[in-house]
């Protein structure tokens, strides 16, 4: 891997991105806006991998629309965590706090005590 950057270097780095579509877009963004696009997102992640793990007709395989790799995957990704943080950033959640919580919580569930 390149540059191993931090949990918040990467957030900073997308909300820096998020202002500068925020500059361009039509309207701004609502949560209900970051909510659809967040869904739509999901389904083009879902679309690559049932592609990749082979859920459709070889022939479908072979249209332009459904060619993927592993980097369309990972871009999908990193468009889901775009809206991850453009959602979290609405509401104020700090998501390493959530996360470390979140965590923390299914450790618990499998009786394990953790300092994360």
């Amino acid at each position: 891997m390149k540059n191993q950057r931090t949990f918040q270097e990467m957030i900073k780095m997308t909300r820096t991105v998020i202002k500068e579509f925020d500059k361009v877009e039509q309207k701004p963004w609502g949560i209900e806006g970051s909510m659809i696009e967040l869904s739509k997102q999901v389904g083009d992640l879902a679309k690559h991998v049932m592609v990749m793990e082979k859920y459709y007709h070889k022939e479908r395989e072979e249209q332009e629309e459904y060619k993927t790799t592993k980097e369309n995957i990972a871009d999908e990704l990193t468009d889901l965590f775009f809206m991850i943080v453009r959602i979290a950033d609405h509401y104020a959640i700090d998501l390493e706090e959530a996360n470390v919580i979140a965590r923390t919580g299914d450790m618990k569930y499998f009786g394990k005590e953790v300092d994360f």
